[in-house]
Order: structure tokens, then C-alpha cells, then sequence
């Protein structure tokens, strides 16, 4: 068991989309698809297993940020439709949560990222640990002590820490949204400063320390060529700056205290296991 109280947030898209993709051909007995379900349910219940939260979450994105299309209305505007046989299987997902006592959060023009983050934040305030299952690197920049990432795509099952984030990206948490901004995000359709990746980003603000120092010794930038199209991008790296920082107060109606997991129910489990030809 945890030590202290300790809040699961599973990224629901992400979890689906996992799904959907890693198994194939996997259809209910009257043909409609259950591979993005079957997916979901064994990734929820190995990460229950892996962390055995007190509290626990499914967190879904409920439309885009208003404030970030503002900001850029291309944001995101490049991303795929979701797959229809993927879609008509998320309803499956919420009413499986359901079944066996699990929230499900989806707030109307809430990304979930946001949602994470601000509930994340609320049980750190409150004492508790949170871990984050979910591949997306937006979320390095919450951990500290008390909030860390299962990230799916890592097949060693580690809680990634301050540590764990520096392997990944040659920074610390802290300065996750400088480095994300300096580089941009192409599933985000967030543009970067031309010529500058992920090791060039990560050596400057190693340098520097942070963004706004950065641009004030940009005389000692090197390689000096990157200068120009650095300081050419000093409005859309502030743009970026707020793009890519998570909300960490939204007034959501449901708050951590509330996430304790319900009392199964075998019957509608059942029912929905039947339904989708699901024996094992």
C-alpha cells in the first residue's frame, strides 16, 4: 500500500488512443469494435496494480482551451479527426468506469491536461502524492516530490521524477515551458524557433537558466547564427510561454477528496462484458 494518500490521473484520450492502435480486429459478438476498450481496461487495471491509488481518475479532454486559440488559432488545428471505429467505443470506456466505481472527468472547453493539473495540484496542496499515466511531455513540468509520471512508453514501469525529466530532455521540471517553448510542438502546432531542437535548447537554458535570461544575453548565444532567428521570436516565444503552461487553478466541481474508487457493480460488469465478447 502507499505510504500516504496517493491520486491516479489517467489521461482518457491518451489511454484510448494507446489502445486503439496497439491491438487490432477485435470485434463484440454483433461485429461493433471493442479493441480500444479491451486496451484500456488492462492498461487501467496494471497501472491500479502498479501505484494502488487511494484516489483515482479517468480525465478526458472536453474541447480545446478558449484563451490558447486566441493566442494561436492554428493551435492543434492540424491534429487528425479521431477514428470513427475509435470513437463510437469511448461511451464503452465511461460506461466500464462506471461499472466499477471509477470518476470520470470531462469538463466542456477543458483540455485534460489542464484538469490533470489543477487536481494534481489540489492533492499536493492537500498532502497527497499524484502520479500522471499518460505519454504526454506537457506533464514534465509539474513533477516535483509530490507529483510524478507513468508514462506509458516507458516499458521500465518507473514513476518518472526531476531525474527522469533530465534524461529525457537535458532540463529540470522548472524549466519544462522554456524548453518546450524554445522547440515548439508539432502535435500541438506550436512553431519553435528555426534551427533549434531539443539538445540546443536544453544547452542554453542549461547556460542561462531561463528564457527571459536567455533573450536578455542573446549577444552571447552561440551558435552565433541562431541569434537572429532567436531574437526574430521573441513575441511568439511569450506566446508560446503561456501556450504551453499547464492551468493549475480551474474551478472544477469536483475536487481530489472525491476521487475515493465506488463499490463494483457485477451485475452491469456483466452485462458489458457479454455484450463485448469479453472472457478472459
Amino acid at each position: 500500500m502507499p505510504l500516504r494518500e496517493t491520486l491516479l490521473l489517467i489521461d482518457g484520450h491518451a489511454a484510448a488512443y494507446r489502445a486503439f492502435y496497439a491491438i487490432r480486429n477485435l470485434t463484440a459478438p454483433d461485429g461493433a469494435p471493442t479493441n480500444a476498450i479491451f486496451g484500456f481496461v488492462k492498461a487501467f487495471q496494471r497501472a491500479r496494480e502498479r501505484i494502488q491509488p487511494t484516489h483515482l481518475a479517468v480525465v478526458w479532454d472536453g474541447g480545446l482551451d478558449e484563451g490558447r486559440t486566441e493566442i494561436l488559432p492554428d493551435y492543434k488545428s492540424e491534429r487528425d479527426p479521431m477514428p470513427d471505429a475509435m470513437e463510437v467505443q469511448l461511451d464503452g470506456m465511461v460506461e466500464w468506469l462506471k461499472a466499477i466505481g471509477i470518476a470520470s472527468i470531462c469538463e466542456d472547453g477543458v483540455e485534460a491536461d489542464d484538469a490533470i493539473a489543477t487536481l494534481a495540484r489540489q492533492a499536493e496542496a492537500a498532502g497527497r502524492s499524484t502520479v500522471i499515466l499518460s505519454p504526454d511531455k506537457d506533464f514534465m513540468q509539474l513533477i516535483n516530490e509530490r507529483i510524478g509520471i507513468l508514462n506509458p512508453n516507458d516499458k521500465t514501469g518507473t514513476i518518472w521524477g526531476a531525474e527522469e525529466v533530465f534524461q529525457k530532455s537535458g532540463v529540470l521540471p522548472g524549466q519544462i515551458v522554456d524548453w518546450l517553448s524554445l522547440v515548439g510542438d508539432a502535435v500541438d502546432d506550436i512553431p519553435g524557433v528555426t534551427g533549434v531542437g531539443p539538445k540546443t535548447a536544453a544547452k542554453w537554458l542549461g547556460q542561462f537558466g531561463t528564457l527571459d535570461v536567455l533573450l536578455d544575453c542573446i549577444d552571447e548565444v552561440q551558435p552565433e547564427r541562431l541569434r537572429v532567428p532567436l531574437d526574430d521570436m521573441r513575441k511568439d516565444l511569450a506566446r508560446n510561454q503561456q501556450l504551453v503552461s499547464l492551468r493549475e487553478n480551474l474551478p472544477l466541481p469536483t475536487a481530489p477528496s472525491d476521487l475515493v474508487p465506488g463499490t463494483e457493480d457485477y451485475d452491469q460488469l456483466c452485462v458489458l462484458y457479454t455484450r463485448c465478447g469479453f472472457h478472459s
